[in-house]
């Protein structure tokens, strides 16, 4: 029975249908594998973004867009960093000890430079978005009210390093992202200090 059969084609034709076989696979995986990388928007959403502050007036708030978040960027005057040494006894972590911050943040204005504060701009309890509030005694947040950002869903008030208050809903101040300067008035976020 098996007179008429040539082997060495038998083999050949083999392993040519496995090669085909094998490379028809490979391409059928290709778009399911490409479809877990991340999309060039969703590159972009994570890359480090540039905020120019050569305009930013004393005791101004501007806000740039990192990973879908809100940063602000808060010029802080002399009289606001006064204000922040004065409420170490009304915050609830004034060392910043369970905070999220870089290591060159961990100080007492949570920043870099003490006049600069650059801040995740959502609440730490349920992921509102705080209200600045620079204004000293206002009437709806009391006498005791030096400035800051308060959370108008449920009360959380924070002051102007971003710390939470004592007795608060939010557990724990709010988030410091990754930040350094590449020139004198242009901040990069999303990038640490010293990295190059």
């Amino acid at each position: 029975m098996t007179e008429g059969v040539d082997k060495s084609r038998r083999r050949f034709l083999t392993a040519t249908v496995s090669v085909v076989g094998g490379a028809g696979a490979v391409a059928a995986l290709v778009p399911f594998v490409e479809s877990m990388l991340p999309s060039e928007r969703a590159k972009a959403a994570g890359a480090p973004v540039e905020a120019d502050i050569s305009k930013l007036e004393p005791g101004q708030l501007i806000n740039v867009e990192w990973r879908g978040k809100p940063v602000w960027i808060v010029s802080r005057t002399k009289e606001m960093l006064d204000h922040i040494k004065a409420m170490d006894d009304k915050v609830a972590d004034p060392n910043s000890d369970i905070s999220e911050q870089p290591e060159y943040a961990k100080n007492e204005f949570r920043s870099i430079k003490p006049e600069i504060l650059v801040m995740i701009g959502i609440c730490t309890h349920l992921g509102c978005s705080p209200k600045y509030r620079p204004d000293v005694a206002p009437a709806d947040l009391g006498p005791d009210w030096l400035g800051g950002f308060f959370c108008p869903c449920h009360g959380s008030r924070y002051d102007l390093a971003g710390r939470v208050f004592k007795s608060q809903p939010a557990p724990k101040n709010m988030a410091i992202p990754p930040h350094k300067y590449i020139g004198e008035s242009v901040i990069l976020v999303g990038e640490d200090e010293g990295a190059a």
